[in-house]
């Protein structure tokens, strides 16, 4: 149930700084409609996490592993980043959280052609460690936001 409420509440912040957010049958995912292609969103997400002091510390395109064994897939690339001031204190709470860490932004496109980015609520890795009154969760949750939101943005002036 403190999970649900959690969600609820990142829904209602979403919500109410223009990002779209839907719920997911996966537990903990938070999605977010890109107006861009995959490259495109994961190229936005990579320049602004660079502002903000973020690493980034790996890009993992799915797609050209699929391509190497003669498979197809559809765009779908994971970005590893973090920052060692947010996630030392998320750890502090829970060391067990650090295999949860570094966190990832997941873009992909669906079988419509939409493209989402996505990644682990904050409360819900929390939760998961045993640590859902952990106060690390809540700022790294609204810098994930942040991040989502701007990267998604519609670019001005057409």
């Amino acid at each position: 149930m403190k999970l649900l409420s959690s969600l609820a509440a990142m829904a209602l912040l979403f919500g109410s700084t223009g990002v779209t957010v839907a719920a997911d049958s996966i537990d903990g995912l938070v999605k977010t409609e890109s107006p861009y292609p995959v490259a495109e969103t994961v190229q936005r997400f990579e320049k602004i996490a660079k502002k903000k002091g973020l690493t980034i510390f790996a890009t993992v395109e799915h797609a050209k592993g699929a391509e190497k064994v003669d498979m197809t897939l559809r765009p779908t690339t994971v970005v590893i980043f973090g920052n060692p001031k947010g996630g030392t204190p998320f750890m502090q709470c829970a060391q067990s959280i650090g295999i949860d860490l570094p966190l990832k932004a997941l873009v992909w496109e669906d079988a419509d052609g939409q493209t989402w980015m996505g990644y682990n609520d904050p409360a819900y890795i929390a939760e998961r460690h045993g640590a859902s009154d952990c106060a690390a969760a809540q700022p790294i949750s609204k810098a994930l936001a942040g991040l989502t939101k701007a990267t998604v943005a519609e670019k001005s002036g057409g």
